[in-house]
């Protein structure tokens, strides 16, 4: 999701124009996200909409992307769906939250999560260009990578995504990043730095991207 102000979006990725977007509460797989990654030339950042779920250059199939939502942190740099962009495509991906689903024996039961006051943060992201058959329209898409979760949050899940200190930006950006730095950044994000809360079942439909799909599944209620 990624509800906040364009401005706080513009300060926190060092944009030099404020976005134009609207807010997103529910972003499905598949739809198109926001996305930064270094302008041609390396010399700033840019702001894209990109389709979630990574179509590699040589898929012959844009149904392909589906599979590849997220990328394992340990694989991504070896994996062929993923190690190109691993190497020269990588990419911010801003969130203010995002959800997980928590299994019991009667229903999969939503969470909320986000940093402390659901302060605005990035994901790490992989991007990539594929061209559709026949001379078509290129499409970019991107994928999150994802890491073994944070002790106090496995009980929800055992993975997580993986979410960058802004101090890391510059590094995860940088193409010519030596591969040892680059990889020292996929871990898990610190527990205590989280909040999170059960939020109603509304979530579960793709089609409500609205505020009340926010609302605690008990009012008031926070975990």
């Amino acid at each position: 999701m990624l509800t906040l102000p364009t401005e706080v979006v513009r300060r926190l990725f060092d944009l030099d124009e404020r976005p134009n977007l609207q807010a997103r509460y529910n972003i499905a797989p598949t739809q198109d996200a926001p996305v930064v990654r270094l302008a041609h030339g390396g010399a700033r950042r840019e702001l894209r909409l990109m389709r979630w779920g990574l179509v590699p250059s040589w898929a012959k199939d844009i149904k392909l992307g589906a599979r590849h939502i997220n990328a394992r942190a340990e694989t991504a740099a070896t994996v062929p769906a993923f190690r190109g962009a691993f190497a020269q495509h990588r990419c911010l991906v801003p969130a203010d939250g995002f959800y997980e689903w928590l299994k019991s024996d009667k229903a999969r039961r939503p969470f909320r999560i986000g940093l402390k006051g659901f302060a605005l943060f990035a994901f790490a992201g992989l991007w990539e260009r594929w061209r559709q058959p026949g001379g078509g329209d290129t499409v970019r898409s991107f994928s999150i990578l994802t890491t073994a979760s944070s002790p106090g949050l496995a009980w929800l899940h055992d993975r997580m995504p993986v979410i960058l200190d802004p101090a890391d930006h510059a590094a995860w950006l940088d193409p010519a990043a030596p591969a040892s730095a680059v990889a020292a950044l996929l871990r898990p994000y610190p527990e205590d730095r989280f909040e999170w809360y059960e939020v109603g079942p509304r979530v579960n439909k793709h089609d409500n991207d609205d505020p009340r799909v926010l609302l605690p599944a008990v009012q008031g209620t926070l975990f």
